[in-house]
Order: C-alpha cells, then structure tokens, then sequence
C-alpha cells in the first residue's frame, strides 16, 4: 500500500474509531434520565453522573498525548479501546449510584481518544492539509449524536440495561477493525523525554492558557450541552425520550459532523478569523436561549394586558443548531492555531488544551444542575455559558484583535513614509 493510501486508510479507521469512543462516553446522555429517575437524585447529582465519565476522559489526555509521541497511536489507541470494554458491560449490572460513578469513571477512558487521534493522524498528512485532517477526524464527535439515535431506540424496546450491552460488543469490533486497518510509521514517533510535569509548563505560556479558554466553550460546552439537553427537552418541553433525543441531535450532528468544514476554513482564512466570528456567533445564539419563559402584565388604557414571552421548541431547537454549527468550526480552528505554533509539540499541546475543553465538559454539568437547584430556572445553564463566552470575547480583543489592528496602522504608516 502507498503512503498516501496507507494515510487513507488511517484518517478512516481513526475516525470510526474515535466516533464510537464518543459515542460510548456520552452514553449517560440517554441513560442518565431512567437512572435518574430509578435511583431519584436531584439535579446537582444527576449533572455529576453525566460528568463522570468527562473525568477521566480528560485527565488521561495529557499522558496518553506523550504515549502517542512515544509510542505511536495505532498501539496507544488500541490498548486504550480494549480497556473500556469490560467496564461498558459492567455499567448493565450497576444498582447503586456509586456503582455508576466507579464504572463511569473506567468507560470515560473511551474520551482520551482524541488526544491519541489528533497527532496519529496529523503526521500522516502534509502541513497544508492537517486542519482538513484533524478536522475529518474530529468530526467524530458526532457519535454524540448516533448516541441520541441508537440509545433511545434500544431503552424503548429493551429498557436501558440493553444500551451498555451493545455498546460493548460495538466498541469490541472496533478494536479489531482499528488494529486490522491502520498503519504506523516509525518516522512518526518524537523521542519523547517530556515529563508530565513538563507538559504541564506549557500553561505557562499565556497563549497556550488562552487556547485552553477558547476550547473549553467550543469543546467543553458541546460536550456538556450534548449531555444535558435530552432531559433539558423532557423537563422544558415535555417531551418523550426519544422525541427529545431526536431534538438534541440537530446540536449534536452538525457539532461534530462539521468540524471538517472548520479545518478546511481554518487553513483557508486562518484560525484566528474563524475564532473570532464562532465566539460572536456563539454570543448571540446563548443570549437568545437564555430567555426563561415568562409573563409580565402591564398597565393599558384597556386595563391590565398579560404578555408571554420564551422560545417555542422549534425556535429553541432553529438556535442549538446554529450554536452547534459555531462549536463545530471553533473546535476546528482551535487546534489550527495550535498545529500552526507548535509544530514541533503537537502531541504535548493538543494534550493539554484538550484537558482544559474535556475539564469544561465536566464542571459545566454539574454547574448546570446545581444552578437549576439553585435558582429553578432551567435556562441558567445557557446563561453561564454566555457568561463564559463574554470572558473569551473580550480576552481575545485584547490579546489578538486589538494588537492586530495596531499592527495594521502601523504598516500602513510604515508604507506611506516610504
């Protein structure tokens, strides 16, 4: 097989690998709302359930990025698989909430996939063509929404002790398809004498603090919002589970499905323009969702007039479209920026910003359910998250919008002298 087919061959197992890592570890997004209900947990402890798995998940990044410079992704990728099988099939057995908890934390290992996947699959492909390439990897992320489309269907007909079932023997055919079909090359391998600790230096460096930022909406909120909107829909709308399902992977596919067209924007208009528009698209898209519903009366000629005002489920459903679709492209443009200034470190980099994303996508949950505790008011999720959308906008003014202009000026001062 030639290099390119062999690259090929790769970027594809890669990514149907990394799909089903997804897809199991948003597994809770279904699941979650009969356990919930079985065990009768309020919402703080439902957001941490949801979360669990998001732990280890990230955690396991960094190091698993060191392995992968060290030992190849194609060995690191599939030991990290096989790992997760027996505790996927344990979750069908699990009877107390503590139970669910310890073996979450096991099945969260399938969420280090990416930081295995994102420098295995870069190498294999040209500097011009790696934001195209992580981007078709990353896409991925869409086994968040074939979760919302499998999961139901299997609680409906089965009860849910089916899903974890299933979801083993999937994740088993997939280790062997992943080991039968991908390649390694020892060009690849960087030798690796970084320290955990020393990748963890890297924070130090503000831009690097800043990518961080920028990934833990685009990645964290997507993962969280792709976790907490099917019982968003039952509770808000009240839907049945598999309408709801249905409903929450219009956020969820184009999130994941699209982030080839952010990689493809990035290396065309740059990382930083596709940045800036996602935050600002992202901006107004959870303003408008952070609308709870209410009256208000007011005093007319006519006597007092009641007025309603909140979004409808299809005006909700038309908005996390659109706010997937950002994240879909911030995703993307995120890891350009980190391709294009650590060539050299992709693997230590990738790691500890993808820590940071998968960090947002476990505090955020339980920030969800302790706020909607807290304040009864289910919408207050979306405004945190436009909350922490504001810190980013105006972090990035600072830092990157603003310089550039100056930058601009200047030039043009420079020129006309000449």
């Amino acid at each position: 097989m030639t290099k390119k087919g062999q690259a090929l061959s790769v970027l594809i197992v890669s990514t149907l690998a990394f799909t089903v890592c997804f897809m199991v570890w948003m597994m809770f997004a279904v699941i979650g709302i009969p356990i919930k209900k079985a065990l009768d947990l309020n919402s703080t402890q439902f957001g941490l359930l949801m979360a669990t798995p998001v732990l280890t998940g990230s955690l396991i990044r960094v190091p698993l990025g060191i392995w992968t410079d060290k030992f190849g992704g194609r060995i690191v990728l599939t030991i990290l698989m096989a790992c997760t099988v027996p505790a996927i099939w344990l979750m069908a057995s699990a009877t107390a909430y503590w139970h669910y908890l310890t073996i979450g934390l096991f099945v969260g290992l399938a969420g280090g996939s990416f930081s295995v996947g994102t420098p295995y699959v870069a190498r294999w492909f040209p500097k011009n063509q790696q934001g195209f390439a992580m981007g078709i990897f990353g896409a991925g992320n869409s086994g968040a929404a074939v979760n919302k489309f499998v999961a139901p269907a299997l609680v409906v007909a089965f009860g849910w002790t089916m899903v974890p079932q299933v979801y083993a023997a999937i994740m088993f055919g997939t280790v062997i398809l992943f080991w039968l079909f991908s390649h390694s090359d020892p060009a690849h391998l960087v030798p690796s004498n970084v320290r955990f600790v020393d990748q963890l230096k890297m924070l130090k460096d503000p831009r690097v603090l800043k990518y961080c930022q920028y990934y833990s909406i685009v990645f964290g909120g997507y993962v969280a919002l792709s976790l907490w909107m099917v019982q968003y829909y039952v509770g808000e709308f009240g839907l049945e589970i598999r309408s709801a399902a249905l409903l929450a992977a219009c956020f969820s596919l184009p999130g994941g499905v699209l982030r080839a067209v952010g990689g493809w924007m990035s290396d065309k208009w740059g990382a930083h323009s596709v940045t800036w528009w996602v935050l600002w698209v992202s901006w107004v898209c959870l303003f408008l969702l952070s609308y709870p519903q209410f009256d208000f009366t007011v005093a007319t000629v006519n006597g007092p007039k009641t007025f309603h005002i909140g979004l409808n489920v299809y005006v909700f459903t038309a908005l996390m479209f659109v706010l997937g679709i950002a994240f879909a492209f911030g995703k993307a443009s995120v890891f350009k920026y980190i391709s294009d200034e650590y060539t050299d470190n992709i693997g230590t980099v990738s790691g500890v910003v993808g820590l940071a994303g998968g960090m947002g996508g476990f505090v955020l949950p339980i920030l969800f359910g302790a706020l909607m505790d807290l304040t009864g008011i289910r919408s207050s999720a979306f405004m945190l998250m436009y909350g922490v959308v504001w810190v980013s906008l105006i972090w990035m003014y600072w830092t990157e919008v603003r310089r550039g202009e100056v930058m601009g000026k200047h030039q043009t001062a420079l020129h006309a002298q000449h």
